[in-house]
Formats: C-alpha cells, sequence, structure tokens
C-alpha cells in the first residue's frame, strides 16, 4: 500500500456540506485499491457531523503506512478556529479553510500528495473575513505563481473550459483579449494531452455575442478578436480549432460530436449546459497548475448542511476517481 498515490481532500467550508460528504469517502476508500485517500479537515469537526448524521463511519489519524480498512477514513487533522455549525457560516473559520487548500498544495509540491480534491468553499464568508478570495481557481493560481490557469468542468459526456471565470458580465467583453485567448487555448490543448491522453484534441471555441456576432452587426468580438487568435493558432501550431460557433446551438448533439472539449468565453455561457447536463457528478478541473487539482461542481448547500444526511457525494466520488486517473497518466510518463 505505501507505493500507491494518495489523494488529499480538503473538507471545505466546515458550515456547509463538505464534512458531510467526505465522511462518505469512508465507503470508497479501498475499492479499487489504486489510490489512498486523506480527507484533510478537524478531526472533532468529522467526529461531530458523523454523530448527527447517525454514520457508523471510524475517524483515524493519517499513517501512510496503515493499510486502507473499510469504513475508515483517513484524516490529516488540521484545527478549526472556532466551533462550526452545520449552515450557520462564520468568518473566524475562512483561515481554517484556507490552512486545508495551503496544506494540501503543499502536499502536492513536495510529492507527499499526488493530487489534491476540494470540497466547497463559501466565497462570500471568506471576503467577510477581510480576505480577498475569488475562488479556488484564482487562490491556487497565485499560491503557485502561476500566470494562467484554465478552469474547465467535466461531466456528462461534456468538457467545458473558460476564458473567463469569476468575473461580472459587464467585465467580460474586455477580458477577452488576443492574449488571454491564445493562452488559455494553449493551456487546454497542452492539457488534453497530458490530463487525458488525447493527443490532437478537437476544440470546439464559442464566440462572445448571440450568433456569434451575427458578422458584426451583434457585436465584433469574433471578427477583430476571436477569428484571428483561431486563425493564428491553426497555421502556426496546428491546433484543430472548430469556430467561432454561436453558443446557442454549440452544445447541441451534431456540433459536440464534431469536438472532444468545449472553450467557452465567460462562466455561465458554458456551465449552464454542462450543469444541466451532468450536475451532482460533474468535476471541476483546474488546467495549467503545476499539480492536479479537481474539485466538485456545486457549492456549500448550506440549507442541505442544516437539514443533515440530504447531500449527494456523486461529484466528490467523481472528481476523486478523475484526480487518481489524472495521477495514474502522470506517473505512466514517470
Amino acid at each position: 500500500m505505501p507505493h500507491l498515490p494518495v489523494i488529499a481532500v480538503t473538507a471545505g467550508e466546515p458550515a456547509g456540506v463538505g464534512p458531510e460528504i467526505c465522511l462518505r469517502l469512508a465507503d470508497v476508500s479501498c475499492a479499487p485499491r489504486r489510490a489512498r485517500v486523506v480527507v484533510l479537515a478537524d478531526r472533532s469537526l468529522l467526529a461531530a457531523r458523523a454523530a448527527v448524521l447517525g454514520s457508523s463511519v471510524a475517524i483515524r489519524d493519517w499513517d501512510r503506512e496503515q493499510p486502507p480498512q473499510a469504513g475508515v477514513l483517513d484524516v490529516l487533522h488540521l484545527p478549526l478556529v472556532v466551533r462550526a455549525n452545520p449552515g450557520r457560516l462564520d468568518p473566524a473559520n475562512s483561515t481554517y479553510v484556507l490552512a486545508l487548500l495551503d496544506r494540501a498544495l503543499a502536499g502536492c509540491r513536495s510529492g507527499e500528495f499526488a493530487a489534491m480534491v476540494t470540497a466547497p468553499v463559501h466565497k462570500g464568508v471568506i471576503n467577510d473575513a477581510g480576505i480577498a478570495f475569488t475562488g479556488h481557481t484564482e487562490y491556487l493560481a497565485e499560491r503557485t505563481d502561476t500566470q494562467r490557469v484554465v478552469m474547465m468542468l467535466a461531466g456528462g459526456g461534456l468538457r467545458v473550459a473558460l476564458v473567463t471565470t469569476h468575473l461580472p458580465l459587464k467585465d467580460v467583453p474586455a477580458a477577452v483579449t488576443p492574449r488571454a485567448l491564445a493562452e488559455t487555448l494553449r493551456i487546454l490543448h497542452h492539457e488534453m494531452a497530458r490530463k487525458y491522453g488525447i493527443a490532437q484534441p478537437r476544440i470546439l471555441v464559442a464566440g462572445l455575442n448571440p450568433h456569434a456576432g451575427e458578422g458584426g452587426y451583434l457585436g465584433r468580438e469574433e471578427i477583430d478578436v476571436i477569428t484571428p487568435v483561431l486563425d493564428r493558432l491553426r497555421a502556426e501550431e496546428g491546433m484543430d480549432l472548430i469556430g467561432p460557433l454561436p453558443a446557442d446551438t454549440m452544445f447541441s448533439l451534431p456540433v459536440l460530436a464534431r469536438g472532444d472539449c468545449v472553450l467557452a468565453m465567460y462562466h455561465d455561457q458554458g456551465l449552464t449546459a454542462l450543469k444541466y447536463a451532468s450536475f451532482g457528478h460533474g468535476v471541476n478541473v483546474t488546467l495549467g497548475l503545476p499539480i492536479i487539482r479537481t474539485s466538485v461542481d456545486h457549492g456549500t448547500a448550506l440549507e442541505l448542511a442544516a437539514g443533515g444526511g440530504q447531500a449527494d457525494p456523486g461529484s466528490l466520488f467523481a472528481a476523486v476517481e478523475q484526480a487518481i486517473e489524472m495521477a495514474e497518466r502522470a506517473g505512466a510518463r514517470g
């Protein structure tokens, strides 16, 4: 067992469903035996949530040398700042939430962990604590000094990446620059090969405007920015790029059959369709980082946490599975 890759799972916002769904990982920690899973959390938080749920999961301090056991959750303990109550946010625990991420990231960079998987955090309460926080993706990019990362969600037979992520809609057009688009496409092209084994990915690229600009009548971003970048990358780097495509028909089956992944210009343009197809079982993947990071496709679901026992762990299970597959592929490359 010591030679198996270790996947670190951060339990996320302690008032949300993260601790609850992490407890469910004890159900799958032994099958298949392709990796070890360790949850980064406050052990007392997990024990308290297990008691509320009537769960029989045993919580054990993480030890790399101990073999996994059915019904036993391996936990790397990091302490809460204050006691957490399901469904009730407390800004005081924001530093705890970020400490989980920092510890998982440090382990990935040192080789202690093969990948990290993140349960949901609550952006608002972290900002309420006086800590500027846009999201996991941006935080990990800053912590690793990565100039550009790409947010991609996978599920329901789709892979959808984004040029811009958590921006107000009014700021999107100015952020879709030739440089941003070209860098995003290069990362997406490279990572589809590295993380998914698709050597020459076919990338479907959305336009920004309705009907992809309608020849300039509904906006010129397709003419002035998107098409020139696609033409240049096709000619100079041999990328297989299809578009710019009207976003309202891009997710039709005949169009999707032409590509291996989709690149949308902004958050809701791409993720509305993906979450319709896969919500609760999708996976968020950060491309371009020097580590492997996957995440659930949902938020903290405070109302479910307050009720207890209602959260679906499907997305977390899928995120762990995808992290294992990526770690195996990275190991095969040496």
